[in-house]
């Protein structure tokens, strides 16, 4: 059941800052076992309108490495065990978004980022040891995501390697809480950091991969767009570009 996963082995994320990693000692406790840890909208307080993200203007919009439907790229292959398909994806989509991490940490710093911000209201909680959600530096919110989901990643009970080993019951669950959180750093990075992105001439290879995990969310029922919704119910952040790339028919509707 698990051949996929036991082929490509193991793979350790790549060196990040050197920041505690989300145990009890630390304080904060791994989102998981938290349903309550979802994110807060903190409204500026400026009323003046903001300007265009980066990302939604032209040629950026539509920088890409990947043409076609993607349609293709999500479905299992025929005789995969589902499970198995969407285990070795996530896993693939946490190691390729590490790497874009990797390259953008020396701007995702304490200081440039005292927030998890994901839009222009949107600031991404942690639970700490008293389950109550607080506000974290968007590298340390990163390194716990990070240092959580390679714990998972680890553990066969969640993710076997062994041959004649099934899937726990509760995998749909999990996946659904990984694909969450990789989401989120997907919505920072967009957020805070597409002009470096665009300085390092990678657009074009984020892009692909976000859209990538998009298409992924949708054909498996795991995307939660309303984590970027207003009260107003509106799109903000990377809810705007999943909007405007299936205008552009990127996406499918």
């Amino acid at each position: 059941m698990s051949g996929f996963l036991n082929s490509i082995g193991r793979l350790r994320a790549p060196k990040r800052s050197p920041l505690n990693t989300p145990t009890s000692q630390t304080g904060f406790f791994e989102p998981l076992p938290s349903p309550g840890a979802e994110f807060t909208q903190n409204p500026l307080t400026s009323g003046s309108p903001q300007p265009k993200p980066l990302y939604l203007c032209q040629p950026f919009v539509k920088a890409a490495l990947v043409k076609g439907s993607f349609k293709t790229i999500v479905a299992p292959p025929k005789y995969v065990d589902v499970n198995e398909w969407v285990a070795v994806n996530l896993f693939d989509f946490y190691h390729n978004l590490n790497h874009f991490y990797g390259a953008l940490t020396d701007f995702c710093t304490l200081q440039n980022c005292p927030t998890m911000s994901a839009g222009p209201t949107l600031n991404f909680l942690w639970p700490d040891q008293n389950q109550r959600l607080v506000s974290l530096p968007a590298p340390t919110y990163i390194d716990f995501v990070m240092s959580w989901l390679q714990k998972l990643l680890d553990d066969e009970n969640v993710f076997p390697t062994k041959s004649g080993r099934d899937f726990p019951n509760s995998f749909a669950y999990t996946a659904k809480h990984i694909y969450k959180h990789l989401f989120r750093i997907f919505a920072h990075l967009y957020h805070q950091h597409f002009e470096q992105i665009l300085h390092l001439s990678i657009e074009a290879h984020f892009n692909s991969l976000f859209a990538h995990f998009l298409a992924f969310g949708k054909e498996f029922d795991i995307l939660v767009m309303k984590d970027l919704m207003t009260n107003q119910g509106m799109g903000q952040g990377v809810a705007e570009l999943s909007e405007k790339w299936r205008e552009m028919g990127i996406l499918e509707a």
